[in-house]
């Protein structure tokens, strides 16, 4: 069993019959009354966020959970369609569950899935990734490399992020996918 005390974010836990990942939480001491934990927790199921409240020391079974190395494929309708590299066993799973992936990671990517009880439940991208401007406004005339001042640029997954004014169409770019901020030119 675990605990509230060993909670950390991305642990999974089963609520209800049904499987959470920790994504934020918080331990309370009030001055008057016990102790407890407020928490977000994601549904593995469908990707929705709730918000609970837990006394301090309540107890829930452990999921077990495994990494597995696979490849973004494509984007089926709602679904996004993965190959497991080594059997190429091919899965689709639901585009709320993987929209960082949609969002940052181009197709035929590899990627890590995470499997929880045996189902496909999370997708773990890179913290930084390296892409091609697919399209941004040239810098105006005067605007110079020292000068600073960004620009937004859209990248060939889609997504839009904020750029210096020396970045040009077709060039590559690092981005930090957890901010979305422009790191350096690839």
């Amino acid at each position: 069993m675990i605990s509230t005390n060993q909670f950390k974010n991305g642990t999974h836990i089963e609520v209800d019959g049904k499987v959470f990942k920790v994504v934020e939480f918080q331990h309370v001491k009030p001055g008057k009354g016990g102790a407890f934990v407020r928490s977000k927790l994601r549904r593995v199921d469908d990707g929705a966020v709730i918000d609970r409240t837990f006394k301090a020391g309540e107890k829930f079974r452990p999921v077990r959970t495994e990494s597995k190395k696979m490849q973004y494929l494509y984007e089926a309708g709602d679904n996004v369609v993965l190959m497991d590299n080594s059997s190429y066993e091919q899965v689709e799973i639901p585009k709320a569950v993987a929209e960082d992936l949609v969002k940052w990671v181009p197709p035929n990517s590899d990627v890590e899935l995470l499997m929880v009880d045996d189902r496909p439940s999370d997708v773990q991208v890179p913290s930084a990734v390296e892409l091609a401007v697919a399209k941004t406004d040239p810098g105006l005339k005067g605007d110079t490399a020292s000068g600073g001042g960004n620009k937004p640029a859209t990248l060939e997954t889609g997504v839009i992020v904020q750029v210096p004014l020396f970045i040009e169409e077709g060039e590559r770019v690092r981005v930090d996918t957890r901010s979305g901020e422009y790191v350096s030119r690839a």
